[in-house]
């Protein structure tokens, strides 16, 4: 994505907040999983 697309329409602010929660839950998923490893894998 560039500044373009969202110049153009393309990509507006609900594609953005889409992407946005993507990417925390994303870290919230891998910080889960840290935690369930450092926990079980002992």
């Amino acid at each position: 994505m560039n500044w373009q697309d969202l110049k153009n329409g393309a990509v507006d602010l609900y594609d953005i907040a889409l992407m946005n929660d993507y990417l925390e839950m994303q870290a919230d998923n891998k910080a889960r999983i840290a935690r369930w490893r450092e926990e079980n894998e002992r």
